[in-house]
C-alpha cells in the first residue's frame, strides 16, 4: 500500500497527508477524486468474513472480487469473476473450480487457489454473521481441510455433505461473504486466533478495482485505486462523507461539495429531477424495511398481538406521504423481483379490528415496550409515524432513536422489543431471504445460525423443516410454489411486519456519470464512474 504521506494531493500541485486530501474534498471537489456524501454510520466493520451492513457490504463489492458474480443488466444470471470455468460432479457434492490467470492483488500479488482456500476456510472458521451462507454446505472447522481444498495453484475443489444444485452453491459464493482476500496480506497481521479479523476490520486485502485508505466510524471511508485491477476504475479515489442529515447532502451537492449524493428526501429527489444540472440514478433493491418483534418479550409473542401490530400500521399512508420516491409498499420477506417473490398486500390499516385482536390477546388497554430505530431520515420519520400508528391502538412504544450499528448490535444480542430494520439479500436466490427470515434451527442463545429469526427469538421448526425442503427441490416450478405458500403463511403468523422494498436514488452532478447501483448492495460498483 502506497504511504499516505507520498499521496498526491487533489490538486496535483503538492504532497499532502490523507487527512488534509478530505479536508481539501470537503471545501470542494478536486479533479480525480469522487466526493459521495452518504450515511454510512451502518459501518461495524469492513472485514468480509464478518460485515453484514449495506455500507460495508457495498465497499466490499468495490474492494474484493469473487469466485463468481452476478451482472447488475441480469441479475440472474452467473458469471465467472476469478473463477473462469467450473464443474460439478455426478452426485452433485464436487465442485471444481479453475481460476483466470493474471488475477491481482492491490500488493501485485497474483491470487491464487491457496488465497482462495484461505479465504472460505477463514469464514467457516470464524463464524461471523454472514457465515451461515457458506456453513450450509456442511463446511465445518474440523472438516474444512478436507472439504475446502486447492489441487494446484489454479484450482479450487469445494465438497458438499449433501447434494446441491450448481446453480444455489454460486449464488452463495457471489455473496459478499464469499470475498477472496490475499492470505500472506491477513495472516501477516494476525493476532494469536483471529485470523486477521482485527486488523481487517479497517484495512483490505482485496483485488478489486480499489483498496481501503481509512475508515474513521461515522465519518469518512477513503477508498483508493487497485493499480493491479483487472479493469482500473476511471476514478483514482473515493471519498465516502458520512452525512446523516438529508438537508446537509442536498446543500453540499449544490454548492459542488459532494459530487454525489446517496440519501436524499423524496421532495429533494423531485426537484432536482427537473433541473439539468443533475442526474437522478434509481434502482429498484432487493431491499426491505421492516418491524421484528421479540419473542422473548412475553406479550409480544402472542400471535394475536403480532397481528394487531401489523394491522395497525398505515402502510400505504406511510409510503405516500413520507417515502414515495424511496420505496414502494410491499408485505413478504422475499423482495419484488427474486424468483417466487409474493407481491399481494394482505394488512391495511385497520384500527377497530387491531384493537379487537389486542383485547383478545388481553390486552384491551395495550401495553408499553421499547422501540429501537435508527434516528437519520427517513427511518427516522417512518418510525415517528409508526408510533402514532401503535399509539391509536394503546400500543405505547419507547422511543430509542440511535446509530444504525447500535441498532444492529442490540438486534443481534436479541435485545430489542420492537426494532424497525433494514435487510438487503444477499444473492438472488429466494433462499437468501428464505433462510434469514424463516428459518431458525437452534433458538438458543449459543446458536450457530443466527439468522433473523433466531434474533427475534422466533422458534419455528416446522417452518424451517419447510424452508430446508424448498431449497433442495430440483424442480423450478415447484420450488416457486414451495416459497409462494412458506411466504404465506409467514406473513401471518410471523413477528416480522415487512411494510416496503427499497427504491434506491443516488443524484449526481452532471459532470458525473458511469455510477451503477445494483439490485443487491456489493453490486454497487464505483469503477466506471468518471466526473469530467
Amino acid at each position: 500500500m502506497i504511504p499516505r504521506r507520498h499521496l498526491l494531493a487533489a490538486s496535483g500541485a503538492a504532497f499532502l497527508s490523507w487527512d488534509a486530501v478530505i479536508r481539501a474534498a470537503h471545501a470542494q471537489t478536486p479533479p480525480g477524486v469522487i466526493v459521495m456524501a452518504k450515511q454510512i454510520d451502518d459501518i461495524i466493520t469492513l472485514d468480509p468474513a464478518e460485515s453484514f451492513e449495506y455500507t460495508a457490504q457495498e465497499i466490499a463489492g468495490n474492494v474484493y472480487q469473487k469466485l463468481v458474480t452476478t451482472p447488475n443488466d441480469d441479475p440472474s444470471r452467473l458469471v465467472g469473476d476469478l473463477a473462469e470455468s467450473w464443474t460439478a460432479s455426478n452426485d452433485a457434492r464436487t465442485f471444481t473450480f479453475r481460476l483466470k490467470p493474471g488475477q491481482k492483488f492491490a500488493s501485485g500479488k497474483e491470487v491464487t487457489a491457496e488465497d482462495v482456500v484461505y479465504s472460505l476456510q477463514r469464514v467457516v472458521a470464524l463464524n461471523k454473521a454472514p457465515a451461515f451462507i457458506i456453513n450450509q454446505f456442511g463446511f465445518t472447522k474440523d472438516n474444512m481441510a478436507g472439504t475446502i481444498r486447492a489441487t494446484d495453484p489454479r484450482t479450487v475443489v469445494l465438497t458438499t455433505a449433501e447434494p446441491t444444485a450448481t446453480s444455489f452453491l454460486l449464488y452463495c459464493l457471489s455473496a459478499a461473504v464469499g470475498s477472496i482476500v490475499e492470505k500472506a496480506t491477513v495472516t501477516a497481521r494476525a493476532q494469536g486466533d483471529d485470523w486477521g479479523n482485527a486488523w481487517m476490520k479497517g484495512n483490505s486485502a482485496g483485488s478489486g478495482a480499489y483498496s481501503v485508505v481509512s475508515w474513521r466510524a461515522s465519518e469518512a471511508v477513503t477508498l483508493q485505486a487497485n493499480p493491479n485491477a483487472a479493469h482500473g476504475p476511471a476514478t483514482r479515489r473515493i471519498i465516502m462523507r458520512h452525512v446523516a442529515d438529508p438537508s446537509a447532502q442536498l446543500l453540499g451537492l449544490q454548492r459542488g461539495d459532494y459530487d454525489i449524493a446517496r440519501n436524499l428526501a423524496s421532495d429533494q429527489i423531485k426537484t432536482l429531477g427537473t433541473d439539468n444540472r443533475y442526474t437522478v440514478v434509481t434502482q429498484r433493491k432487493a431491499s426491505l424495511l421492516y418491524v421484528a418483534m421479540n419473542q422473548k418479550n412475553p406479550i409480544l409473542a402472542k400471535p394475536g398481538v403480532r397481528q394487531a401490530i401489523k394491522m395497525a400500521i398505515d402502510y400505504e399512508g406511510i409510503q405516500r406521504n413520507i417515502v414515495p420516491n424511496n420505496y414502494a409498499v410491499h408485505q413478504a420477506f422475499l423482495p419484488e423481483g427474486l424468483p417466487g417473490a409474493l407481491t399481494e398486500k394482505p394488512f391495511k390499516l385497520d384500527v377497530a379490528g387491531a384493537k379487537r385482536l389486542l383485547a383478545e390477546a388481553g390486552h384491551p388497554d395495550g401495553f408499553e415496550c421499547a422501540f429501537d430505530f435508527f434516528s437519520g431520515a427517513p427511518v427516522g420519520d417512518i418510525a415517528q409515524a409508526l408510533q402514532a400508528n401503535l399509539a391509536a391502538i394503546g400500543i405505547r412504544p419507547r422511543m430509542l432513536p440511535g446509530e444504525m450499528r447500535s441498532v444492529i448490535t442490540k438486534t443481534r444480542a436479541r435485545q430489542h422489543d420492537l426494532a424497525l430494520l433494514r435487510w438487503g439479500s444477499d444473492y438472488f436466490d429466494p433462499h437468501s431471504n428464505a433462510e434469514a427470515f424463516s428459518m431458525n434451527p437452534d433458538n438458543g442463545d449459543d446458536a450457530r445460525n443466527k439468522t433473523l429469526a433466531w434474533r427475534s427469538a422466533w422458534a419455528i421448526p416446522e417452518l424451517t423443516a419447510r424452508t430446508q425442503a424448498a431449497v433442495r427441490e430440483t424442480d423450478t416450478e415447484k420450488r416457486v410454489a414451495m416459497y409462494e405458500a412458506i411466504q404465506r403463511d409467514h406473513q401471518q403468523q410471523s413477528p416480522f411486519a415487512v411494510m416496503l422494498q427499497e427504491l434506491e436514488v443516488a443524484v449526481t452532478r452532471n459532470s458525473v456519470r458511469g455510477l451503477q447501483i445494483g439490485v443487491l448492495s456489493d453490486r454497487t460498483s464505483y469503477a466506471p464512474i468518471a466526473k469530467a
